[in-house]
């Protein structure tokens, strides 16, 4: 539609004010805005939602899926950053999204991955090289360098790490930042280094701190990592410098909301709703120079109309003047999705799950809903001819990591907190690197839940017994080409069989992909070990 006019109550953020007005597209932009006679009957028009940082990859789908989902709760635009395929299958990788991204009515700024491989500790299927990043950081598809995740190299000042940072800086475009947990003086080495934003903010007061040494804080809620309670009242103080991000979301919370749902729940929360909508329509925007309208004449047309401001039923959704969703409908169509992957491992055997008993005290890693943080705990596991297994009583239970770019011997280590009852669950979706990790309460069923993904080529799994299910995510065995929804139901169904089993986590496979998570302190376990993320180095799975 090259040409048509939009009735509505404006919601003119900047000026904190709503009034009635005729908003008249052309050819993909705003080309004027009158004021109208005043109708409070008339459904109000503002900004398209963006997301400050996601993994589109952690949606489970491609870019051009994920669009199609997103748009329906008035998301226009994400800052995308491609760290998993990118630690897969490297510079192909990172053109694939791009590419498929460029297939459909959707803003997808894409980062230059700053950490792949995230840490030398774990087995990854590429390498981005400061070369790479040059070369990224010179396109224009590429805005930003992406998460610096190296916080000790950062602070340290590593030269290749400041080499990153400096290009970045070269080419005008901001860094964001990954420091967990990060206060005082070490926060404010690391900030000074550069970096412009943080998502990873665990409370209130490290999110102050971060913003007093200059950079804008992401409030992140996503399928795993949900900071929105503890964080939202920084809003109160600091409009401008919050914004709202999903970091990652599975497919079955993103058919259902999206950014949407920050809004809701911060104007439920009696928040001002112009500063909600900075934080939720501008201020990203403006951070990373992005080319999406803020309902400003000559602003591309990228907007919502939503029923209300409390709710925000989002009535339709343009993008560059494009109708793209409509009551609920997305109206984006689906396109061919090539698949690209690497994964070279073999078959694996029972034998190669079995662990020899050191003794029946071990260190646990303790899986906590809602978080990526994993304290280390002491346990006892059941030692039965001379192999250490679960210990069901205790809710602790096997963990193993395979890689899956190479045959190795898998990495086994314990976990608490996932309450299974019996069978196993798997996945290829593994932070960062995206080896196989599974948790079961046996090894025949953890070894073929794991099977069941080499089969595949990658994708999550369920086992109990005789009954098995597997989600097949053949896109670099992270992603499925399939149709989002399809995609979605499909994930319900096995998340659902991983809950009747006896796990009570809310999100079970998605807590899973974080448990090899090395730069989240403070136990985790790679395809190489067991390793401590707050002294960043190996440790024995058994006390002495």
């Amino acid at each position: 539609m090259a040409y048509f006019n939009v009735l509505g109550q404006l919601v003119d953020i900047a000026n904190r004010e709503i009034f009635s007005a005729e908003v008249t597209v052309e050819k993909g932009r705003i080309v004027s805005i009158r004021k109208v006679i005043e109708d409070k009957n008339l459904p109000f028009l503002l900004p398209g939602f963006v997301d400050a940082h996601v993994h589109i990859e952690s949606s489970m789908l491609v870019p051009s899926e994920f669009a199609r989902l997103a748009v329906v709760h008035g998301t226009v635009a994400t800052v995308s950053d491609p760290h998993e395929i990118a630690n897969v299958c490297g510079m192909k990788g990172i053109n694939y999204m791009i590419e498929n991204g460029n297939q459909v009515p959707f803003k997808f700024y894409f980062g230059a991955p700053s950490c792949v491989p995230a840490t030398p500790f774990e087995t990854a299927g590429a390498e981005i090289s400061v070369q790479d990043i040059h070369d990224l950081l010179e396109r224009k598809e590429i805005s930003y360098l992406a998460e610096m995740m190296n916080w000790p190299g950062t602070v340290n000042r590593d030269p290749i790490v400041m080499e990153k940072i400096a290009l970045a800086k070269k080419y005008g475009k901001p860094v964001d930042g990954h420091a967990p947990g990060l206060r005082g003086k070490i926060a404010a080495q690391y900030a000074s280094a550069g970096i412009t934003t943080d998502h990873e903010c665990f409370t209130l007061e490290e999110a102050l701190d971060k913003v007093r040494l200059g950079m804008k804080i992401s409030i992140r809620e996503g399928s795993a990592a949900k900071n929105f309670e503890a964080l939202i009242d920084i809003i109160d103080d600091y409009p401008d410098k919050v914004m709202f991000c999903s970091d990652d979301k599975h497919p079955d919370n993103l058919a259902l909301s999206h950014i949407n749902e920050l809004v809701i729940r911060a104007v439920a929360k009696g928040k001002d709703v112009f500063d909600v909508l900075k934080v939720a329509c501008i201020t990203t925007v403006e951070h990373y120079r992005m080319d999406v309208g803020q309902m400003q004449i000559g602003d591309p047309a990228d907007f919502i109309i939503v029923k209300d401001l409390s709710n925000f039923k989002v009535l339709q959704t343009y993008i560059d003047g494009q109708l793209v969703a409509e009551n609920g409908k997305t109206l984006i169509n689906r396109i061919q999705n090539p698949i690209i992957n690497n994964f070279n491992t073999g078959i694996k055997k029972i034998e190669d799950f079995q662990l020899l008993a050191k003794g029946n005290k071990v260190r646990v890693i303790s899986a906590l809903d809602g978080q990526l943080i994993t304290p280390e705990i002491q346990g006892e596991i059941i030692v039965k001819n001379g192999f250490a297994e679960s210990n069901l009583e205790s809710d602790i239970l096997k963990l193993t990591v395979v890689n899956r770019y190479q045959n190795a011997v898998p990495a086994i280590a314990f976990i608490k907190n996932f309450g299974l009852k019996s069978g196993a669950i798997a996945s290829s979706v593994g932070h960062d690197s995206h080896n196989i990790i599974a948790v079961g309460v046996d090894d025949a069923s953890i070894c073929r839940a794991v099977n069941l993904l080499i089969q595949e080529k990658g994708g999550i799994s369920a086992v109990n017994g005789t009954k098995e299910k597997v989600l097949a995510l053949p896109v670099g065995g992270i992603m499925s080409p399939n149709d989002g929804y399809e995609v979605a139901q499909a994930y319900t169904n096995i998340d659902k069989m991983a809950k009747d089993m006896g796990s009570s986590l809310k999100s079970p496979f998605m807590t899973l992909s974080f448990m090899a998570l090395l730069v989240i302190p403070d136990l985790k376990l790679s395809d190489k070990g067991l390793f401590d993320g707050q002294r960043f180095e190996f440790v024995d799975v058994f006390l002495s």
